[in-house]
């Protein structure tokens, strides 16, 4: 008879870092990247409470319990190139024969049939070792602290410069919540773009954090002093960010009430509020707020949920008042909605409002890590990628800007958007640049979930689609079954990342640039149908961009008789 494993998510004495370096302890570099990848997930660097096996996110957790993570080390160490070992939220629980074209890794986290896929189902399961939150990067390994959600950020902030302020934010004031591991990119985001910003966020710890690695500039208490800073900033056309500690739901308020309320130009928030539990209430303190959702969960939900209310309230005050005003993704607008707001979904999500015609192409976040962890093999990358596309402007920017303000948390990782048959082109040149010597190790080459073609969320990436296919799981189902069919060395189906239990599935995929042949043939394939599969999914929904990349490139769509044609370019490779 079988024992049930001890169970410990608190472990204070555990202290992960990756390894670095060409000496590798897995018997390949197929494998002894998840592993490297899961142990930089909580690096000190770049997890939120390492000691907890939480990387971002409120819960979002690396691995089920430290008994499970020393058992996946283990297994990794000791797994073969024709063998997949199989995660079930955070918990190894079989190795099995595959190929060597099969992913080494296969990950299933938070996923709970329909009736029970709600927060009080998951944390009873929670609570009893049998599930963890897997959020989106966290769970599947490919975490890469705030520079993972900095340059989406920035193309969002930099969508909404094009669209109202003639291409920058010089000049403008925007306020949002929220600075933790995904809010702490908005910052810098901002004042990328131009602009200035006041970030708002209770725990003074995240602020002086985010300013220790130069997203924020400045930190201050005091209201008066924050709000005269940055509307100083705005006035001059500076770019310069300000943390504010306080509570959103009472300070945007607060601010409705003051004069400066006319000068702020744009609004947002990225709290976690997609988890009432991760959401401090107004009257809760910081010391006081993990006990207190832990006593009684269903009396803090409340309690979050009136928060929120207050704070989307003011956020649609602030849009009456002519705001740019967007939910970045967080869900907050349905808590509120729950709480009885009812004009909780009067501002739009900044995917349909900024970036579905980027989806449409394909283009989404590519993110790489360099095994070595030496940022020299970054400088090399970066400058590969320059002379590939060297009229994409918009990218020589971005990879400067990140070059100057990035300072990388764990492994050497850098991040860009590619669309449809680009991305293949940069996993063939990392492959072609390890085997050249030109890079010291082997890239792992892996994306977020919140992507063009891996992704159903309501409230997020598929919100107001053209068909109204908002909550169809096929699409992310179908991706990670595609790209486990395409050469991935690890793929995830997650539940719940970003938005909270029962509003999302997603899938992630990561692959490894080792620079052998076969790594070639999978990057080959995998780069572009991930990629390809946004756009067939928006090809799907009727918008005419995402048919017009798919004949343009070569896309078979059946359905449609012109783009029923084959693509011998991707046939021959």
């Amino acid at each position: 008879m079988t024992t049930k494993p001890t169970f410990t998510q608190h472990d204070p004495s555990r202290v992960i870092r990756a390894d670095r370096g060409t000496e590798i302890t897995a018997k390949s570099w197929q494998t002894e990247a998840p592993k490297r990848m899961l142990m930089n997930n909580l690096d000190p660097e770049v997890a939120e409470r390492p000691e907890d096996l939480v990387v971002y996110g409120g819960t979002g957790r690396a691995a089920r319990s430290w008994e499970a993570y020393d058992a996946i080390v283990r297994t990794l160490d000791d797994l073969e190139d024709d063998e997949t070992l199989l995660i079930q939220s955070g918990k190894p629980v079989g190795v099995m024969r595959t190929h060597e074209w099969a992913p080494r890794v296969l990950i299933a986290n938070s996923n709970l049939v329909g009736d029970w896929a709600n927060w009080e189902h998951f944390r009873k399961l929670e609570s009893e070792g049998l599930m963890m939150y897997g959020q989106m990067t966290a769970g599947s390994w490919i975490y890469i602290a705030t520079q993972g959600i900095l340059q989406g950020t920035y193309e969002t902030f930099g969508a909404i410069a094009r669209k109202r302020y003639n291409g920058t934010l010089a000049g403008t004031l925007t306020i949002t919540g929220g600075c933790g591991g995904m809010g702490g990119a908005q910052p810098l985001s901002v004042t990328l773009n131009g602009g200035a910003c006041l970030i708002i966020d209770v725990d003074k710890t995240r602020l002086d954090r985010r300013k220790s690695k130069r997203y924020l500039d400045e930190v201050e208490t005091d209201i008066d002093t924050a709000l005269a800073k940055v509307i100083e900033a705005k006035k001059n056309k500076q770019a310069l960010s300000v943390g504010l500690v306080g509570n959103a739901a009472e300070v945007l308020p607060m601010i409705l009430d003051r004069p400066e309320a006319a000068e702020v130009d744009i609004v947002t928030d990225q709290t976690s509020a997609h988890d009432p539990l991760s959401y401090l209430p107004i009257g809760v303190s910081v010391d006081d707020w993990h006990e207190e959702a832990e006593q009684d969960a269903e009396k803090f939900t409340i309690r979050a949920e009136e928060s929120m209310a207050k704070h989307v309230q003011a956020m649609v005050e602030f849009q009456d008042r002519g705001a740019e005003v967007f939910d970045y993704g967080n869900s907050i607008r349905d808590e509120a909605r729950k709480a009885g707001y009812e004009r909780a979904f009067e501002f739009p999500g900044f995917v349909p409002a900024y970036i579905r015609p980027l989806f449409c192409e394909g283009l989404g976040p590519f993110r790489w890590v360099a095994l070595s962890g030496d940022p020299k093999d970054i400088e090399v990358t970066d400058k590969a990628l320059k002379e590939l596309f060297p009229e994409n402007e918009h990218l020589h920017n971005w990879l400067d800007a990140a070059n100057e303000y990035v300072e990388f948390e764990g492994l050497p990782a850098r991040i860009c958007w590619l669309g449809y048959k680009e991305r293949q082109q940069a996993g063939l040149l990392f492959n072609q640049l390890v085997a050249e010597g030109k890079i010291s190790a082997p890239i792992v080459i892996g994306r977020d979930h919140l992507d063009s073609g891996s992704v159903a969320s309501p409230y997020r990436e598929t919100e107001s689609m053209l068909d109204g296919t908002d909550a169809v799981a096929d699409w992310p189902l179908l991706n990670a079954m595609v790209n486990t069919s395409s050469g991935a060395t690890w793929v995830s189906i997650h539940h719940g990342g970003g938005v909270g239990i029962g509003r999302s599935i997603h899938a992630g995929q990561v692959s490894v640039a080792d620079g052998t042949e076969l790594a070639a043939k999978k990057l080959a394939r995998l780069l572009t149908n991930d990629p390809g599969m946004g756009v067939i999914r928006h090809v799907d929904a009727g918008y005419d961009r995402a048919s017009e990349v798919a004949e343009e490139r070569g896309m078979r769509v059946p359905m449609i008789p012109e783009l029923d044609k084959r693509d011998e370019e991707s046939a021959a490779q």
